[in-house]
């Protein structure tokens, strides 16, 4: 290196680029990052790919999406005040999710914090806004402490339970001088491994049911092959979670999908004499989406969790181990591999979803024909939900080949305007995959701006948007509660005419063989809107269903 010092902006980029290996940032330039962005863009500094969202909240969740796709941390350079602001909804599903997110912004000069002077984007204090969206948040002081905190929220993200961290970098320090560290490597992060006792008595327990039941959430999507090994070897019936969707590959004889809020699974873990749970906080949005506190168990829980505070929450653990979860699975599986199979797993599971029947069932029988055809023309695509109707089916209907191809803002926070921007990062970040965004007339209107992102960056992704003129599901919960329809049923916009403002191609369709064409003739080099008539598409697939809310 020529120079002995270099700015702190010019550091911040060059950790980022050399040591943590980032390649990409989302954020909007603003006054008060410019000098971020000279460091950006300076000198041998090349290698980071900036893109800019229209908005700070689209890039949160790129940052998001781009996170679960490639399992590296997404990372945003943030300007004061309202941008922290709007990237809070973003921050807020990545906490929900445990998602690896970094978000560095500007702040004011120090010598101005907490004096409420007036200044430009000022506030009392954006650490206090972001402490309860983040595992942690962090004002530099000096240049020379960006090294530390840049290592504490990659310790974060490597060896503990991850969500967003926040480091905010006062605007009088980024031309601050700053002595090149003395050394750039990477600290080596062990995750904490299980206890080996505690391990034997969990295989103890599990070797002598005669029910096992294993339940994997997202945590457990680093290591597939220990989950498949470790639950055919107890031939357990085993529940992947919305964030574990894939984990055993598609289809797999032993896997209940996602549908534990469904009463045949509901029932199996009711007669589970012992249960492994790995990597999942037993949440509601998972476990009770139907939102009627059924969900129960009844024989020994095992829990395994990085967070020991997680380890006490929703579920009483009879046994509790906290530790990595792909760590667990790994060891967990090296001590079943001469564990006989002399149970009826794969039985339980088939009739479990015999009585199931969700493809027959009138509230995603007609989502079948639209699953059929993605998964026909685009097998190994990456499908990601935002809040609506498609998502919500989805969860229940789509097996997925390998874990982070299926992720959704319907779990924990369930935040609308999610599935457009959040398909983008993932896009971004696994450009050999084809992306497709499902997204309604409604929750894309918060983020349709970022279709100008997309057309922008070339992004391949298919947005399929399904129109049924409103806010469906909060229509249900009105009417389901005798409450008069009142803000649900919104006027749209002309899609098509929109699209193609931003220079997006956009496709109108009202059955799954118009579908089927538009996506075995979509561009690879830019994005396509797919706006599906919800009523014209029931009345081709499901007639009767389409009389019934016709007349409701």
């Amino acid at each position: 290196m020529k120079n002995a010092t270099m700015t702190c902006a010019e550091l911040l980029i060059r950790l980022l680029r050399d040591t943590y290996g980032v390649d990409t940032v989302f954020g909007i330039p603003g006054v008060h990052t410019v000098e971020l962005y000279r460091g950006l863009d300076g000198g041998d500094s090349g290698g980071i790919r900036h893109i800019t969202p229209r908005h700070e909240q689209g890039a949160g969740f790129m940052a998001d999406g781009y996170a679960r796709a490639t399992g590296q941390p997404g990372v945003c350079f943030i300007i004061t005040g309202p941008g922290m602001t709007n990237i809070a909804t973003a921050m807020g599903q990545a906490l929900a999710d445990s998602i690896p997110m970094l978000v560095i912004s500007s702040v004011n000069r120090r010598d101005t914090l907490g004096r409420g002077q007036g200044r430009l984007h000022e506030l009392p204090s954006q650490q206090q806004l972001t402490a309860g969206l983040s595992r942690f948040s962090y004002t530099l002081a000096t240049p020379d402490g960006l090294p530390d905190a840049l290592a504490r929220a990659f310790a974060v993200f490597e060896s503990a339970r991850p969500g967003p961290v926040h480091i905010e970098i006062p605007i009088d320090l980024f031309n601050a001088p700053v002595a090149e560290p003395a050394h750039w490597q990477r600290t080596a992060m062990a995750k904490p491994a299980p206890d080996p006792t505690a391990l034997d008595t969990a295989m103890e327990w599990l070797s002598a049911a005669s029910r096992p039941l294993v339940l994997l959430g997202g945590g457990c999507v680093p290591a597939p092959d220990a989950a498949r090994t470790l639950v055919e070897a107890l031939d357990a019936p085993t529940v992947t979670t919305i964030n574990a969707k894939g984990l055993l590959g598609r289809h797999h004889p032993l896997d209940l999908g996602a549908n534990v809020s469904l009463p045949p699974v509901r029932e199996l873990a009711r007669e589970a004499d012992v249960i492994l749970a790995i990597g999942t906080e037993l949440g509601e949005t998972d476990y009770d989406v139907v939102f009627d506190d059924g969900f129960a168990l009844t024989g020994r829980l095992i829990r395994v969790d990085i967070d020991a505070e997680q380890l006490a929450r929703n579920q009483f653990a009879e046994l509790a181990i906290v530790a990595d979860a792909g760590l667990t699975l790994q060891s967990l599986a090296a001590r079943c591999v001469e564990l006989p199979r002399q149970r009826d797993g794969e039985a339980r599971v088939t009739a479990a979803w015999q009585a199931l029947e969700v493809e027959k069932d009138p509230a995603f029988a007609p989502y079948v024909p639209l699953f059929e055809v993605l998964g026909e023309s685009l097998p190994d695509a990456i499908l990601v939900g935002d809040s609506c109707a498609t998502t919500y089916a989805a969860n229940h209907l789509v097996s997925q080949p390998a874990p982070r191809r299926f992720f959704n803002a319907s779990t924990g926070y369930g935040t609308l305007g999610y599935g457009l921007p959040a398909a983008m990062g993932a896009s971004l970040g696994r450009a050999e995959l084809p992306v497709v965004a499902l997204v309604g007339d409604g929750g894309i209107m918060f983020t349709l701006s970022e279709l100008a992102c997309a057309v922008e960056e070339s992004l391949p992704v298919v947005v399929v948007l399904w129109h049924n003129q409103g806010y469906e599901e909060i229509r249900r919960f009105m009417d389901g509660a005798g409450v008069r329809r009142l803000g649900v049923d919104i006027q749209a916009p002309d899609f098509q005419m929109l699209a193609a403002g931003f220079g997006c191609m956009a496709k109108r369709v009202k059955a799954p063989n118009e579908l089927a064409s538009v996506l075995n003739n979509r561009p690879l080099n830019g994005p396509v809107l797919v706006e599906i008539d919800a009523f014209a598409w029931h009345e081709a697939v499901q007639p009767e269903t389409h009389r019934l809310l016709d007349s409701h």
